[in-house]
C-alpha cells in the first residue's frame, strides 16, 4: 500500500466534493497503518461493528468521529459503542430505533433509505432502508422515544459507474426533510453514502462528475444541512498491490492455468461478490515478450477459486515467478480467510 497516493486521493475526493465530510467505510480496508494515513489526511471514520471501533480507538480517533452506518447491529454493540463515544446511529426500522433508545439513550439517530443500486457493480441487493413514508415515521417516533432525530442517509450501491444515480435518491431526501418540517423537525445532516468508484481494468466516471451531481442535488435541499460522505475503495483501492508467486502451471483441456498463492478466499473475494464483472489489471514480473493467455487461478482445492480468465501474460511463466495484481487496496484482505489452511496476505505500507 503506498501512503502518498491514499492521502492524494483523500485530496482528489476532497476537491470534488466541496463542503462534505469525509467518513472512510472502515469495512473497505481496516489495516492500522492504512487506517492512520486516511486520519491524518483529515477523515473521520464510517464503522459497522465494535471491533472497527476498537481499532480506531487505538489509533487515538476519537468516538464522536465516527459514524455507527450499519442500520442492523446487536443491541450489546450499540451500547458498547455508545460508551465508546459514538453518538450517531444510522436505523431502518422501529425495531432497531428502539434498540438505540435502549442502549444509547439520548442519541442522534439518521434513517437510511432504500434506493436502487445505480449501475453499481457490486450492488447492495436489497438488503437496507425504507421508503420516504417510512423514513419519516422513524425520526418522527426517534423524538419520541428521546432521541435525536438528526440525519438521512442513502447508499447507491458499490462501484457506482452513474454519477446520475445520485439524483433520484437526493430528490427523496428533499422530500423527507420538506415533510418533516411539518412535524416541526429540521435534521442536521444528510449522508450520501459511499460506492464512489476506483479504476481497475477500465476507465470509470471522475469523482469530479460525482461530486457535480452531489452538489446538484444538494442546492435543491429546503434549508441548509451538513452533508457527509462515505468513501471507501475510490480512496484506497488504487494504492494496493498485490505480490503473489506462481505456485505451479498447466495446460488442461480448459487452457493454459497458472496457479498462485494468492486466490479468493484469502483476498480475492470481490470476483464473487461482483460475479467476475469486477477485473483487477494483472501482470506478471517476467515480462517476456511472447504472450499466452492464462486463466489464474488460487492456491486451495475448491472450484470457485479461480480470480481471472483469459489475462495476456508471458508465455514462459513457471514456479517461482511472480503475478502483480492492480487496484487491491479496497474490499480484499479485509475478506481474507485462512480457508484449507493458506495464509492471509500481509499489509506493507511504504
Amino acid at each position: 500500500m503506498k501512503s502518498a497516493r491514499i492521502a492524494a486521493a483523500v485530496e482528489e475526493f476532497k476537491n470534488a466534493f466541496t463542503n462534505v465530510r469525509i467518513f472512510f467505510a472502515t469495512k473497505c480496508n481496516n489495516d492500522p497503518g492504512v487506517l492512520r494515513v486516511l486520519h491524518s489526511a483529515g477523515t473521520r471514520f464510517e464503522v459497522a461493528s465494535v471491533d472497527e471501533i476498537g481499532i480506531l480507538r487505538s489509533l487515538g480517533v476519537p468516538g464522536q468521529d465516527m459514524l455507527f452506518s450499519n442500520p442492523v447491529r446487536a443491541r450489546e454493540q450499540t451500547k458498547w459503542a455508545a460508551r465508546a463515544g459514538v453518538y450517531r446511529f444510522s436505523v431502518d426500522s422501529p425495531d432497531e430505533l428502539r434498540r438505540v433508545a435502549d442502549e444509547a439513550p439520548g442519541s442522534c439517530v439518521y434513517a437510511r433509505l432504500s434506493t436502487g443500486d445505480g449501475s453499481s457493480v457490486v450492488p447492495s441487493e436489497g438488503k437496507f432502508g425504507v421508503d420516504v413514508p417510512g423514513a419519516i415515521d422513524l425520526l418522527v417516533r426517534a423524538r419520541t422515544l428521546g432521541l435525536v432525530p438528526y440525519g438521512i442517509t442513502f447508499h447507491i450501491g458499490s462501484q457506482s459507474l452513474t454519477p446520475a444515480a445520485l439524483t433520484a435518491p437526493l430528490e427523496a431526501v428533499r422530500t423527507v426533510l420538506t415533510r418533516l418540517v411539518d412535524h416541526g423537525i429540521r435534521l442536521q445532516m444528510v449522508d450520501i453514502g459511499g460506492g464512489f468508484p476506483a479504476v481497475y481494468d477500465e476507465p470509470v466516471p471522475s469523482l469530479a462528475a460525482f461530486g457535480r451531481a452531489a452538489a446538484a442535488g444538494t442546492a435543491r435541499l429546503p434549508y441548509p444541512v451538513e452533508v457527509f460522505a462515505e468513501p471507501g475503495r475510490c480512496l484506497v483501492a488504487e494504492a494496493g498491490t498485490f505480490r503473489c508467486r506462481v505456485i505451479g502451471v498447466a495446460r488442461r483441456p480448459s487452457g493454459w492455468w497458472v496457479h498462485t498463492d494468492l486466490g479468493v478466499f484469502n483476498g480475492m473475494m470481490e470476483v464473487l461478490e461482483s460475479s467476475g464483472e469486477l477485473r483487477y489489471p494483472i501482470w506478471d514480473g517476467r515480462g517476456s515478450a511472447a504472450r499466452r493467455s492464462w486463466h489464474i487461478t488460487g492456491p486451495t482445492c475448491d472450484g470457485q477459486d479461480t480470480y481471472a480468465r483469459n489475462v495476456p501474460l508471458s508465455a514462459d511463466l513457471r514456479e517461482g515467478d511472480e503475478l502483480f495484481i492492480g487496484s487491491a487496496g479496497a474490499y480484499t484482505t479485509v475478506y481474507a480467510s485462512r480457508f484449507n489452511g493458506f495464509a492471509k496476505p500481509r499489509t506493507v505500507l511504504t
